[in-house]
């Protein structure tokens, strides 16, 4: 956004360093054109918020007096809802994560950078920006819902005659219904409605009908609906909004007798419910084609990485499948066959890629039977993640299980190979966050997982020796009821201020 756009936003600052306050202000949100608030500590920041009300918070975790959390179950307790960025020390993202619930819509760890700072705050308020966009659809809709009941409550007949018309859900028969309705109301002869395209805006009679009464032409004789004169024709625009979707017309051309204001009331009326029918039906319509879209797509996306139960339970939950990337507890495996380059260097082409399969099958096989996710295949090597797309249980001993499994079934093949195509899976298994989401361009997109986790599953593959799992410390204190392991000396873990101790798994109890 622009500066001038920014002035009209808020900023709480609470801090309990000054240094962190003036900089925040005077050289990064103030230049930004933001009007900027601070407070010094979490009691001062929670009586500024209760009287200002400010449209975003940066709040410090630690702090005299009150520190951030105390702060925001304060404000919590008063009904107030403030979004904020929590500014957390090095080390104490696990704290974010448990303050989500209580208002907290993204965090920055200390020492914060310029770009980092102002990036998340422009997510923040993007987020607060599309809420805000759908809470005023809601109360528009629910402003015209209600509306409606008052139209409804006018009259009793034209509730009832309404509430035929829009229970309807087919198109053909719902419009033959509005015909029906506007005939019955208004006492009329003729009726009939026309729909305009919605993109030639060419008119087109959809229904015309005719009824039998006194001092009537013969019914053979088709009426020029178009024709009015006075008021023996009454014509009603099917209108949304400033959208046209077409008209409603009843005449006694036939026999003469005037409609009167009572008639044409009630058409209006009945016209106001009829468009809403109408455009209700094109929307469900939209609402249903657009849903199939999207399971088709989820499909296409899951039905390559996961088994086809999960995709199912996929289709059914799409709501917990968030577009973009989303932070995630998971359990990541990598399989890596051993000794398979020093094979493909005498192997036929041929062979080799048969070999590679046979293998690649068994492990793939094992990772659908504990319902893993299947990352990627990058040559001998195998990635498969739990905990994602869906929150599983036990996740961590599914992964453990599918390992196992994996060991299972490569014997099982090799009992249908020649000694020299006997390959080994060597397996890392690490738990832990990781940013869960699709990852490419338009052209190519992976489901995938990254961070730091997975980073370290895949250096306990490369330790791994042919037939074992290795696995990380997270992942041993998650399954140590279920197992039997032998604690290998602690490795030091890229990222990672301290060595690790890790574990080979003996067997599963």
């Amino acid at each position: 956004m622009t500066k001038e756009q920014n002035s009209d936003l808020r900023i709480l600052v609470v801090d309990d360093s000054a240094d962190i306050r003036e900089f925040l202000q005077e050289t990064l949100l103030e230049p930004a054109g933001y009007q900027v608030l601070t407070a010094s500590d979490g009691e001062e920041g929670l009586q500024i918020a209760l009287q200002e009300h400010p449209d975003l918070m940066l709040l410090d975790y630690e702090m005299p007096r009150m520190n951030g959390i105390e702060m925001l179950r304060a404000l919590k307790e008063q009904g107030i809802a403030i979004p904020t960025i929590l500014i957390t020390s090095y080390g104490s993202e696990s704290v974010a994560v448990e303050v989500f619930r209580l208002g907290v819509r993204d965090y920055v760890p200390k020492p914060f950078t310029v770009d980092d700072l102002l990036s998340s705050i422009e997510r923040v308020k993007k987020e607060v920006r599309l809420e805000q966009e759908r809470d005023a659809l809601l109360q528009r809709l629910q402003s015209a819902n209600t509306q409606l009941g008052q139209r409804v409550q006018e009259l009793d007949v034209l509730y009832r005659v309404s509430k035929s018309v829009t229970t309807l859900r087919e198109r053909d028969k719902l419009l033959e219904r509005i015909v029906d309705a506007s005939l019955y109301l208004t006492k009329a002869l003729d009726g009939a409605l026309i729909l305009l395209d919605q993109e030639t805006g060419k008119p087109t009679l959809r229904v015309s009908r005719i009824r039998s009464g006194n001092n009537c032409k013969s019914p053979d004789e088709e009426p020029n609906i178009m024709t009015q004169s006075q008021n023996i024709m009454v014509s009603v625009p099917l209108q949304i909004g400033g959208k046209i979707l077409g008209a409603l017309i009843v005449s006694n051309k036939r026999n003469r007798q005037p409609l009167n204001t009572r008639d044409q009331r009630l058409l209006r009326m009945l016209g106001d419910y009829a468009a809403i029918a109408i455009e209700n039906i094109r929307l469900l319509a939209e609402i249903e084609a657009q849903r199939e879209r999207e399971k088709r797509e989820l499909r296409t996306l899951f039905e390559h990485y996961v088994a086809p139960p999960v995709v199912s339970r996929i289709l059914e939950q799409t709501q917990s499948i968030r577009p973009g990337g989303q932070r995630q507890t998971i359990t990541t495996l990598f399989a890596d066959l051993r000794g398979f380059t020093t094979f493909s260097a005498t192997a036929a082409p041929e062979t080799l890629i048969a070999v590679l399969n046979r293998h690649i099958a068994a492990a793939v096989g094992a990772i659908l039977q504990e319902e893993g996710t299947l990352d990627k295949f990058m040559g001998d090597e195998v990635m498969a993640f739990f905990n994602a797309p869906l929150p599983q249980e036990s996740y961590a001993m599914r992964a453990v299980r599918a390992a196992q499994g994996i060991l299972a079934a490569t014997a099982v093949t090799h009992q249908q190979l020649p000694v020299q195509q006997r390959l080994a899976f060597g397996i890392g298994i690490s738990s832990g966050e990781a940013v869960v989401g699709n990852v490419g361009t338009s052209e190519l997109v992976n489901f995938t997982v990254v961070g730091p986790t997975v980073n370290k599953a895949h250096m306990l593959q490369e330790l791994a020796p042919a037939g074992k799992i290795l696995i990380c410390h997270r992942t041993y204190e998650l399954v140590r009821e279920h197992i039997t392991a032998r604690e290998l000396p602690p490795v030091h873990i890229k990222g990672q201020e301290h060595s690790e101790p890790i574990y080979e798994i003996v067997s599963l109890t």
